[in-house]
């Protein structure tokens, strides 16, 4: 057997230079590269073999743990999770860092590869800079916390097993039912310890993700439902565009006259204008599907995992003979609301589906209904585009107990803008093209986009939201813009996502890989902020407000962030938008730029999206002085009673 000496570090770069997957018979380099921040636990072992050769793997240069993984997902979510960067980091916090974005992973199945440095495996120094010690078990450092978060974690304690680590991750990183995030630990000592590894490691190595394909009894089972089904509702999922499978399911939907909804994951998967498609479903639902959605008596869920948002937490199918259709690489999400489950490829069921239906002359049974909630959604559209400030007698979108007259006066004051929310959105919506891509994940935004946004361009819709994780937004555009750099990036997120993190806009810069922030600030957490105000509570801590000193609460006044100042100094391209006729301005003069720009756009708080006609199962207080939260404890224990129990 031939081998070749190499440090374990050495010998990792080595091999993942030479990992390649193949889909559909085409065959694609699957890790691009790897984002390092650089430490004593990782420069000199993972370090020096980049240094020293790194192949053709790309590496990029990160500004803070989080939010290169994010840079990271980004770019593998846009891929559709065929080709990756890896990350690494040193020991300790630098590690510690990378947790939220192996959960953002994981939650949302896409494949990021973690390298984190970890302590001595000898343990010969310990305690080393930046080491945890538990007294009860000394195998634990800090890297012990991504277990919870991982699809598959390991650590190199020894040369000889980076081998079955590697292979193992690969096993996982590209299976589209089990991906997620994958943990190696490497121990600083054991990076740059010295092996004879066999030349087959090392060689290129090709990873088929494969198209399971569904059983007879499967499909049986399948046509049987649907033949008994009179008006059944697709539910199009994030596995829909990643099995490619948009043309299939349209094929599916107009032979057989079924219209389908979307989730935050399947959004522009088809474009949003066709006839059949009625939009997002759900706590962020559109006003089309759910006006739908209670009178189905069959959903066909294709990729999709099923989130509380998408099921209204499992009361929003109201017909009491509802059944379930659950087409899933995932055998665990197939499972999911007791459905009928077909454990295979999306596009290679949808091809078979459609075949076996064509004899049995099924028509789905909705008559005009389609169009009609087509048609008013569409005037609802055109409505909540076109809201405008008009003084005192202005009802916003979400009219709840907020003191509105004093706190509209103060932001005005401060902003001298008076700009609506969903009027923003319209803007931006009709002057993006259609090949533009827009990310997001956490705040209003998402629900405003699921609910008004219309795709033009399909893969055009970037939304992070199995995890809604604060601070994806800015990071993962920098991931998308590698991805597709000749498309214009714009990532669409609030003031408080964006002081969450927002450190790889240095990145884009340094890259010179332009992206577009559009800020929207409320000065306020306010989808939190409805939430509470929703159920019963004052605003409390979720507005930006300076702590007040007579009462030593915060409840004084706004705290005014300029922005556009903040990502200047970075050396974006900025602007401060008051108005419309600023924000098209600068819409069109940030298409022009070459450097990444932000649009700074003051909105008024409480004029986002509201929800049409669904419910969100959140904690409420059965204890209670307030008679507000009593009120809203008795709401949720009666929607409870109208939900499916699992």
């Amino acid at each position: 057997m031939k081998t070749v000496r190499l440090t374990v570090a050495q010998a990792l770069v080595r091999f993942l230079d030479n990992q390649y997957v193949e889909f559909d018979g085409k065959v694609t380099k699957f890790v691009e590269g790897i984002f390092g921040i650089f430490g004593h636990g990782n420069v000199l072992g993972l370090g020096q073999a980049l240094e020293q050769d790194s192949g053709e793997l790309i590496v990029r240069q990160g500004r803070n743990e989080q939010g290169m993984a994010h840079v990271a997902m980004g770019f593998a979510k846009q891929k559709l999770r065929k080709q990756i960067y890896a990350c690494t980091s040193s020991v300790g916090p630098g590690a510690a860092n990378m947790i939220t974005a192996a959960a953002t992973a994981t939650a949302n199945r896409i494949p990021l590869l973690l390298l984190p440095g970890d302590v001595f495996a000898t343990r010969q120094p310990d305690p080393v800079l930046q080491q945890i010690e538990q007294s009860y078990d000394l195998s634990i450092s800090t890297n012990d916390a991504f277990r919870a978060v991982s699809k598959y974690w390991d650590r190199v304690s020894r040369p000889e097993q980076l081998m079955t680590a590697c292979i193992n991750a690969m096993r996982v990183l590209t299976d589209p039912a089990e991906t997620g995030a994958v943990t190696i630990a490497l121990p600083q000592d054991v990076q740059v310890e010295a092996y004879d590894f066999p030349e087959h490691f090392l060689q290129k190595r090709i990873h088929r993700i494969e198209r399971p394909l569904p059983t007879e009894p499967m499909l049986r089972d399948a046509v049987t439902l649907i033949q008994n089904a009179k008006k059944p509702l697709i539910i199009c999922g994030g596995g829909v565009r990643y099995s490619e499978a948009a043309e299939q399911l349209k094929a599916f939907a107009e032979i057989y006259k079924i219209p389908f909804a979307e989730t935050q994951a399947g959004k522009s998967a088809v474009v949003s204008e066709h006839y059949l498609n009625v939009g997002g479903v759900g706590v962020t639902g559109g006003l089309a599907a759910n006006l739908l959605a209670p009178e189905a008596d069959l959903i066909i869920g294709i990729g999709t995992r099923y989130t509380d948002f998408t099921t209204g937490s499992k009361w929003i199918f109201q017909n009491p003979d509802v059944k379930y259709l659950n087409i899933n690489v995932a055998r665990f999400d197939a499972y999911k609301l007791d459905g009928v489950q077909i454990t295979a490829d999306a596009k290679e069921t949808l091809e078979k589906l459609t075949a076996l239906l064509a004899s049995t002359g099924y028509q789905a049974q909705w008559g005009e209904k389609v169009a009609q909630a087509k048609q008013a959604y569409a005037e609802e559209l055109a409505r909540v585009r076109s809201v405008a400030y008009t003084g005192k007698d202005f009802v916003p979108e979400i009219d709840d107990r907020l003191n509105r007259g004093e706190v509209y006066a103060e932001f005005m004051e401060l902003t001298k803008s008076n700009l609506a929310q969903t009027r923003v959105l319209g803007i931006l919506n009709e002057t993006l093209g259609e090949n533009d891509v827009i990310v997001g994940a956490a705040g209003s935004l998402p629900g405003d986009l699921q609910r008004i946004w219309q795709s033009k361009g399909e893969n055009t819709y970037h939304l992070e939201y199995g995890y809604s994780c604060m601070g994806y937004e800015v990071n993962a555009a920098l991931g998308v813009k590698i991805a597709e750099p000749h498309r214009e990036v714009y990532t669409l997120l609030g003031d408080g996502s964006y002081m969450m993190l927002h450190s790889e806009l240095v990145t884009s810069i340094q890259e010179n890989k332009k992206i577009n922030v559009v800020l929207f600030d409320n000065m306020t957490n306010g989808c939190i902020n409805n939430l509470q105000i929703g159920h019963g509570m004052d605003s409390f801590a979720t507005e930006f407000r300076f702590r007040n000193v007579h009462t030593n609460k915060l409840d004084g006044g706004f705290v005014p962030v300029d922005f556009a100042m903040n990502a200047a100094s970075y050396g974006c391209k900025t602007y401060r938008v008051t108005n419309e006729e600023e924000l098209r301005a600068a819409l069109a003069d940030a298409k022009k730029q070459s450097v990444s720009t932000l649009i700074d756009v003051k909105v008024l708080p409480k004029t986002m999206a509201k929800g049409y006609d669904s419910w969100w199962h959140v904690g409420v207080a059965e204890v209670s002085n307030k008679v507000e939260i009593k009120e809203a404890y008795i709401s949720a224990v009666e929607h409870i009673d109208a939900a499916r129990r699992y």
